[in-house]
């Protein structure tokens, strides 16, 4: 019966994220989570109640990803589910990990202090293994509860880490423990709580007195018809048509991932063409589109700008190869490339999807500069990933900038979830960010991690904004998880040198 309602609590854990956002579940999720580790009978049987807790949380949280393995991957309902069942079976083993973890070592720490060191290690592990996958990070939920005011402090993951700490503080409390063992921690999380909106004052930015004003284009391409060769100029013209009207009176324009399909080298006379329009409409244009080494048969996903490069600029710059580009590095498996190719692409079709097949741009590379601005840019899922945008930020980024193509997951929680990790980026290191898409969810957010102006899903639109640019060195900027990841360390190296000497 606890695994079950574990399993349960997992699955209400969907319910604290976008486009629900009911962020108090997490502290009594995660309070049942850690009442029943410290009330199981092995850490074995520790390892069952939080691989339950893993199977609800992530099962019903990334249903998303089965749209595009059903609708787009080929396969047979059968091997999408056992496809999905397998991935969702790989994440549930991460909070098993902490269960066992932290069971095996229950006694040696506050159970706060554990929980929060073992949790923070295993999130760790879940966005590093495997290229990554660190969605549905609980910190994530707290975009608009009080906890966000320690997103420019600690991050999302030291978020997530509170979360821990409140909610192993609420199952302490019924724990058999002396007076003072129990509830120092509850005291210590009210004062988090009470901490937070003090917090504010200390954020690490403020606003500038410059401003952008900006114009976020979304075509609504459907997915079965982005790569069909005939459709390459009725996209690329429907981008130009909805731009056009408004081409002067953007100091910056912004086309999603892939917005032009087709392959860069042989989409030279429209970029030159669109380049000059730029620049005799006194703008810049950032677009994605597919760079591709007729050669070497190379290819990289790419944002390159066109129009004005400086604001002084006395033509544009744009030419096949130019340095003023942005190249995907965290590629999506499956997606973007395909581990053991030669074999999987055999298999079936999910393995040999158009466009699948990328080289990875370097880890660090330039910022992109559009009009005089400096923009830091991630493709997709790069913006899940706060240390590669904390290793590209530099004292001129002045916006932070992700466009991706959320067509691939209809209608689901998927896009949400997708925008309220955007909105954390922006909330961490205190700048604006700017997201466009092919078909939603495009929108402006400001350094506060609130939205500005968002399109409709599913329709061709385009969002007009002026932003309020700001001046930012967040403390997390500046330091990273490197706080978190140091108590950590020192609490589970504390707790195991105090298992060792309990078990001599």
């Amino acid at each position: 019966m606890v695994a079950v309602s574990l399993l349960l609590a997992g699955l209400a854990n969907t319910l604290a994220f976008a486009p629900y956002t009911l962020w108090w579940l997490p502290l009594l999720t995660l309070a049942w989570f850690s009442a029943a580790i410290a009330n199981s009978a092995s850490p074995r049987q520790a390892a069952g109640y939080g691989f339950s807790y893993g199977v609800g949380w992530f099962g019903l949280g990334i249903s998303w990803v089965h749209v595009s393995i059903d609708q787009f991957g080929g396969l047979p309902l059968a091997g999408s589910l056992s496809l999905m069942a397998l991935l969702v079976a790989y994440l549930a083993l991460f909070p098993a990990f902490t269960a066992w973890l932290s069971r095996r070592l229950l006694g040696t720490l506050a159970l706060p202090l554990l929980l929060l060191a073992c949790w923070t290690l295993s999130e760790w592990l879940r966005s590093i293994l495997l290229t990554g996958f660190p969605w549905l990070s609980l910190g994530y939920s707290q975009t608009d509860s009080l906890l966000r005011h320690y997103a420019p402090l600690l991050g999302e993951i030291g978020i997530s880490a509170v979360l821990v700490f409140i909610a192993a503080s609420l199952a302490n409390l019924l724990q058999p423990l002396s007076w003072p063992a129990r509830c120092w921690p509850a005291v210590v999380s009210v004062l988090l709580c009470l901490l937070s909106p003090l917090l504010a004052q200390v954020k690490g930015w403020q606003h500038s007195n410059e401003q952008l004003s900006v114009l976020l284009v979304q075509g609504n391409v459907q997915q079965e018809l982005r790569w069909v060769p005939e459709q390459e100029w009725p996209t690329m013209l429907k981008y130009l048509d909805l731009t056009r009207p408004h081409l002067s009176q953007h100091q910056l324009v912004i086309w999603p991932e892939a917005a032009v399909p087709r392959i860069e080298p042989l989409a030279d006379d429209f970029l030159d063409n669109l380049d000059k329009s730029a620049f005799y409409s006194d703008t810049a244009i950032i677009t994605g589109i597919i760079d591709y080494n007729l050669k070497t048969q190379e290819a990289w996903n790419n944002l390159i700008v066109l129009g004005k490069q400086t604001a002084d600029a006395g033509s544009g710059h744009y030419f096949h190869g130019h340095a003023n580009r942005f190249s995907k590095h965290h590629l999506l498996p499956i997606g973007e490339f395909v581990p053991f190719e030669s074999f999987l692409r055999q298999l079936a079709p999910i393995f040999d999807l158009p466009m699948s097949s990328f080289n990875r741009g370097s880890y660090v590379q330039p910022n992109l500069t559009a009009n005089g601005f400096h923009l830091l840019p991630a493709i997709c899922f790069e913006i899940a990933f706060p240390a590669q945008i904390r290793a590209n930020l530099t004292s001129e980024t002045q916006l932070l900038l992700t466009v991706s193509n959320d067509a691939w997951f209809g209608d689901s929680i998927g896009p949400h979830q997708h925008l309220q990790i955007a909105r954390m980026r922006a909330l961490e290191f205190g700048l604006p960010l700017l997201r466009a898409t092919n078909n939603g969810i495009t929108a402006t957010i400001d350094a506060d991690g609130r939205i500005r102006e968002r399109a409709p899903q599913f329709t061709e639109a385009v969002l007009s904004d002026t932003l309020q640019l700001t001046q930012a060195k967040t403390l997390y900027s500046k330091l990273g998880n490197l706080p978190l990841f140091s108590l950590s360390t020192l609490l589970l190296v504390f707790a195991l040198f105090r298992h060792w000497r309990l078990t001599r």
